[in-house]
């Protein structure tokens, strides 16, 4: 069984290849019959390539006219010449080898026939050739150049007759030409098409039939393509007989061809705009009278869902322009939409920078031009770019996502366009007059004008970077001067261009920084000056001149109350108190060469410093905590106001920007091209995520995240008062007399950075539909800006801040460092002894022991633990942590006692403070003052009168007891030294 098997399937194999090779040789003899007819047309097509070449081409080159236009046409008759000896050379090619071929005896197969599998190259051949055949017929090139004077082309015209045997006398001799130049080649196509046509019937189904097919397809396109050149090619011919010189100088071009004519399909422009409407494939062109308008396909859409109210019973389209907008309106629905239709298929093939391929097919073929589109245009009309040229994106005839906008005085603007104006991002380049430099401005817009963030460059070497509205600077912004002539920097408020309201003022040259309020661009209102020199005064201004009277601070801590000059010399009436707590209360002179004179009273009875005059706080009343910076906060609160969109973000707060190799690459962040950070921090997902937080831990969480980033609303802000921050309090402005002013500061920064918090939420909450939660416990905004918002943004403001409690606290510091350098000099037993710590609670196992040493000489052994917590204290900002510090202190001294006398003890105060004492003496921080002082005031309110309070009063006790230490013991020097 299986052997028989084996045999059905030889048997059945054979049949199969038998079949296969009778189909082969069928192949054979067909391609070898459609090669024979091939070489056959071949044959004879070239010989009529090569009269016509020998009659025509050759004579009529030799005849170059003299006149303009008769160069201009030989030029394209040159053209025609070279499109036509491409075509010979392929017909002679294709003849060689289709010969070539024949005359051997090879097996023919379908990859012979070079018309099929060459397809492409034929058909782009043919293609060009008519193309310029028609271009030639256009410009009446036949009638010109049978007109021509040359003597070699009177002489070859006796000859020429002869070859134009189809011809009587009566016919032209340039319609002669016309009919020579195309038809034999246009016949040749028709041998391609009745040739391959005769192939594809005896083939059988399979790929070389559909190889076939595709082919002579394309072949009957190309013969449609060509007789619709040459009739596209006539009617526009004739169109430019029937037009004035006039028109047809300025309009017609060799390419240019109609496509419709409203005298031939009738439709009418609005309002008597045009006596004729023509429709080329490049332009649609207005004729009234003797002038014409032309409108740039590229640029034209047609807006068929209209109808004009002004014409009823019309069927309109309204056709819009970059500069210009009328109607075209049709008698009937056909004639509108047979307009319509021509109209988008022009406007598609000109987008697509080439014709359809035939050029015509049937009503509603073809896709619609796109809305947007990318092209350059210059304007006309009277208007904020007229004469600009634009390159970039347009939608519906208005300049429209990017784009580049230049004018004739130098002016340049790139960025975002939206319907006609600038807006979004974007740069803008203004040239400055009689300087060979540019102001160049990075800026938002909104509108057609500048708003939001922004950076300018300004060609003068000054830098602003800050906010704009309608063109100019308004807000809160930053003006900085790089010259080295007059180095400069303001930080502070804008309205109308110039600096108005709360700013600071660094003048670099003379070491002296302004803070307080701005009139026009003058110092007007209450001011304070801080000079390098540590010397600062307060002051009324009008118009950058001091009046009235002031109180100016001295190095020495002298204060002095009255009227002085701007060299800070005293004049007229004053109170001059001194460190010493003398004072001299008089009238002040200085007459040249005499120096500093006064009449008055000086009283010597107060022999103590006033600590209200040596530690004078300046600005206080002056300037209100919630009237500093309103510029960054109303940025803010237009950002929630708006709902958060996303193009309002994009436009407020961009500060973290700061060196200038940054500044020079800052349009990338306006772009938005951000940097590589974990979370996108995108608005929608930004309120998403808000509704979610529901416990404490995870809110703060949240806050740290969003507080270090520079690309949440929240890190912006913050980053924009650090910049306003340090501003005012860093370098110069370091100075003791500020304290309170930066401290009451960053407490608002808080509270501020909260309220944006709880908007940001109340706008989610909303967004969901949902009621937003009360306070719970009965906890204030206050009390959750200080306990949730300031432990998370002090590290920002801590080195200004903490300089300043430093620079305050600085004698009180040194004469407690003086008594701690005292107390280091005792060894431990001494040291717990002299401070009256009780002796079993003295660690002495601690103090173990070397040869030739004495328990008596230990130093720096006892309550070691406790020591080096305590030291801890200057390794942290926040103050939740130092109090935590000074607990474990706390618990480490009482860990320490407990293993001592070997039971749990619980210290009282009575034994606290002489252990702390001996801790503190140990542990060396070298600013505790300062350290005490920044907790008490920054501390959350709701740790006053529990432990963590209980414990720093403690540590405030020790720090005011070794200073008396020292104090005593200066007072006693000084006594035995009077004696």
């Amino acid at each position: 069984m299986a052997g028989r098997a084996l045999q059905l399937r030889t048997i059945a194999y054979d049949a199969k290849r038998c079949k296969l090779r009778h189909a082969g040789r069928k192949l054979d003899m067909c391609a070898a019959e459609a090669t024979a007819s091939l070489l056959h047309v071949e044959e004879n097509f070239s010989a009529c390539l090569a009269r016509i070449d020998a009659l025509i081409f050759k004579p009529l080159l030799q005849a170059e006219p003299s006149d303009q236009k008769g160069k201009e046409n030989f030029k394209l008759f040159l053209l025609l010449n070279d499109r036509f000896q491409a075509l010979w050379n392929l017909t002679e090619e294709n003849y060689r080898i289709v010969k070539q071929k024949c005359s051997t005896s090879e097996s023919f197969c379908i990859q012979d026939i070079y018309i099929v599998w060459k397809g492409d190259l034929f058909l782009s051949l043919y293609i060009q050739y008519f193309v310029t055949f028609a271009n030639y017929v256009v410009v009446h090139g036949f009638e010109h150049a049978t007109k021509s004077k040359s003597e070699a082309w009177k002489h070859h015209k006796t000859v020429l007759k002869q070859f134009l045997t189809d011809f009587t006398s009566e016919t032209s001799m340039s319609l002669a030409l016309y009919t020579v130049l195309h038809k034999p080649i246009r016949d040749h196509i028709e041998q391609y098409i009745l040739l391959l046509t005769k192939l594809n019937e005896v083939l059988k189904e399979g790929s070389e039939k559909d190889v076939v097919t595709s082919a002579v397809k394309e072949y009957v396109k190309l013969e449609s393509f060509v007789s619709q050149v040459l009739d596209e090619a006539c009617f526009t011919k004739t169109l430019w007989k029937s037009l004035g010189y006039k028109f047809t100088d300025m309009l017609c071009v060799p390419e240019r061809r109609l496509l419709e004519d409203s005298r031939n399909l009738p439709i009418s422009a609005s309002t008597n705009r045009s006596d004729r409407i023509l429709l080329f494939d490049d332009v649609l062109v207005l004729i009234q009278g003797n002038s014409f308008q032309s409108f740039d396909l590229k640029l034209v859409w047609v807006d068929e869902n209209c109808r004009e109210k002004s014409t009823p019973g019309l069927y309109g389209l309204r056709i819009i322009t970059p500069e210009e907008t009328f109607f075209l309106s049709a008698k009937d629905p056909q004639m509108k939409a047979v307009w319509q239709w021509k109209l988008n298929q022009a406007i598609r093939q000109a987008l697509n920078g080439k014709r359809d391929f035939p050029l015509w097919g049937k009503t509603g073929e073809g896709t619609e031009p796109p809305s947007c589109r990318f092209f350059t245009y210059v304007f006309r009309l009277e208007s904020k770019f007229k004469s600009a040229s634009y390159e970039g994106e347009w939608h519906w005839g208005k300049p429209h996502g990017k784009g580049t906008v230049k004018w004739r005085d130098g002016r340049n603007h790139v960025g975002d366009f939206k319907e006609g104006l600038e807006h979004g991002f974007g740069i803008c380049l203004v040239p400055r007059r009689s300087e060979d430099r540019y102001d160049c401005y990075k800026c938002h817009w909104y509108e057609g004008k500048m708003r939001g963030y922004g950076i300018c460059e300004y060609g003068n070497d000054m830098v602003y970077k800050g906010y704009f509205k309608d063109n100019v600077r308004q807000g809160f912004g930053i003006l900085e001067n790089h010259s080295a002539e007059h180095p400069f920097k303001y930080t502070g408020q804008w309205e109308n261009d110039k600096k108005n309201g709360y700013g600071v003022w660094e003048d670099k040259d003379r070491g002296e920084r302004y803070i307080g309020t701005w009139l026009d661009d003058h110092k007007h209102g209450q001011g304070i000056v801080v000079t390098q020199s540590g010397v600062c005064y307060q002051r009324t201004f009008h118009a950058d001149k001091m009046v009235g009277s002031g109180i100016l601070l001295l190095e020495d801590d002298s204060v002095y109350e009255g009227n002085f000059t701007e060299d800070l010399t005293f004049v007229g009436k004053g109170k001059l108190s001194f460190a010493n707590g003398f004072i001299l209360e008089g009238t002040f002179t200085n007459k040249s060469g005499q120096g500093l004179q006064t009449q008055g009273i000086l009283n010597t009875s107060n022999e103590q410093p006033d600590e209200r005059i040596t530690k004078t706080q300046l600005g206080l009343k002056e300037f209100p905590v919630e009237k500093r910076w309103k510029g960054i906060y109303d940025q803010f609160l237009e950002f929630i106001h708006s709902g958060c969109k996303e193009e309002t973000e994009e436009s407020f707060t961009g500060f973290h920007i700061q060196t200038s190799k940054e500044l020079r690459k800052s349009q990338e962040y306006l772009f938005c091209h951000r940097g590589t950070e974990d979370i996108s921090w995108k608005i929608e997902d930004i309120l998403e995520e808000l509704v979610l937080l529901k416990e404490l831990e995870s809110l703060q969480r949240y806050l740290e995240k969003a507080l270090k980033s520079s690309l949440h609303p929240l890190g912006k802000l913050l980053k924009a008062l650090t910049i306003a921050f340090q501003a005012t309090y860093s370098g110069i402005g370091a100075n003791r007399h500020l304290l309170t002013m930066a401290q009451e500061e960053v407490k608002y920064y808080a509270k501020k950075i909260w309220e944006f918090y709880q908007g940001l939420l109340h706008l989610a909450l909303e967004q969901k539909g949902q009621m937003p939660a009360k306070c719970v416990d009965g906890e204030t905004s206050d009390q959750k800006a200080c306990s949730v918002v300031l432990p998370l943004i002090l590290p920002c403001f801590y080195p200004e801040l903490f300089m300043l409690y430093m620079l305050y606290h600085e004698r009180e510091d040194d004469l407690y460092c003086q008594g701690i350098v005292d107390l280091s000099l005792f060894p431990d037993i001494k040291l717990l002894e002299f401070l009256d710590v009780q002796k079993h609670l003295w660690p002495l196992k601690d103090l173990t022991l070397t040869t030739n040493q004495r328990r008596s000489l230990i130093k720096d052994k006892c309550f070691l633990s406790a020591t080096e917590c305590l030291q801890k204290l200057i390794t942290t900002v926040d103050p939740r942590e130092k109090l935590l510090i000074l607990q474990k202190t706390y618990e480490e001294i009482e860990s320490t006692v407990s293993r001592v006398v070997e039971t749990d003890y619980k210290l009282p105060m009575d034994d606290l403070l002489p252990l702390l004492m001996y801790v503190v003496s140990r542990a060396k921080i070298q600013h505790l003052g300062a350290e005490i002082h920044l907790i008490r005031d920054l501390m959350d309110p709701t740790n006053q009168g529990g432990l963590y309070d209980f414990l720093l009063t403690a540590l405030e006790s020790c720090y005011e007891h070794i200073q008396r230490m020292r104090l005593h013991q200066r007072e006693n020097c000084h006594l035995s030294h009077s004696s």
